[in-house]
């Protein structure tokens, strides 16, 4: 990340102690005499220490660096197209500031939401910033759980979700490739009824989106592979079934 291009984008790494030093100082002057940078600070700190003191769903030592080694600078993906339903737009995260894991760790929180690279939020359109603030409203919300589970076949997923915001959001990693007519489907279940909750991908790497629908009374995400369209059922089995906390 380069401070030239908008310093504004450093927020989320200064947070985590995660700029080197001359950015860190530099960051600093550009705070000094910018109110909305110190208020983002001030709430993404409050938001992340939130985090690390929640009781509800708190994964393991093992799970949890497995989920904060995707910390990362968030690009849009293009590369997903529209199904009959439009499909959720994918967040790609690529490995970046390794030194903002280990202060992650100690925060308990999930922590890449405002480092999104300058070049990149240029091009974004008013759609794609307002789904991006979208991600980043769940993950930094007051009342976040972080759920996981290991899928079958391959791959891991992870939901954060706001009971409070009625969303959440699914953090998918090496998701098995599917053939051109199969996708990947979510779906929220609650009492044994499955509502769709968009589609995915099955681009590999990591990925974050934001679930279709609002979240109400669903006790758990699940994936299924489906038709390249998707179904308005489930038609297979769920690869993945992640608890969501009450």
């Amino acid at each position: 990340m380069n401070l030239t291009d908008d310093p504004h984008l450093a927020v989320g790494a200064y947070v985590l102690h995660a700029l080197p030093t001359g950015e860190e100082t530099d960051f600093e002057k550009h705070l000094a005499v910018c109110g909305p940078c110190r208020l983002e600070v001030d709430q993404l700190s409050s938001a992340a220490v939130r985090l690390g003191e929640a009781e509800t769903s708190t994964p393991s030592a093992d799970l949890r660096h497995r989920v904060l080694d995707q910390i990362a600078t968030v690009r849009q993906d293009r590369s997903v197209t529209g199904g009959y339903r439009r499909r959720r737009r994918r967040w790609s995260l690529k490995p970046a500031l390794a030194a903002s894991v280990a202060a992650a760790a100690a925060l308990g929180g999930v922590a890449w939401w405002q480092n999104s690279e300058a070049d990149t939020a240029r091009e974004q359109s008013a759609q794609d910033r307002a789904e991006y603030r979208q991600l980043t409203d769940v993950l930094a919300a007051p009342d976040a759980t972080i759920s996981s589970q290991e899928l079958t076949g391959g791959g891991t997923a992870s939901v954060v979700a706001s009971r409070a915001q009625g969303q959440s959001a699914l953090i998918a990693s090496q998701l098995p490739q599917l053939t051109g007519d199969r996708v990947y489907e979510l779906w929220y279940a609650e009492s044994g009824r499955y509502r769709p909750a968009g589609l995915l991908s099955s681009a590999g790497g990591r990925q974050a989106y934001v679930l279709d629908g609002r979240l109400d009374g669903a006790t758990a995400v699940c994936i299924t592979v489906e038709p390249a369209d998707g179904s308005t059922q489930p038609t297979t089995d769920p690869i993945g079934y992640i608890s969501v906390p009450r």
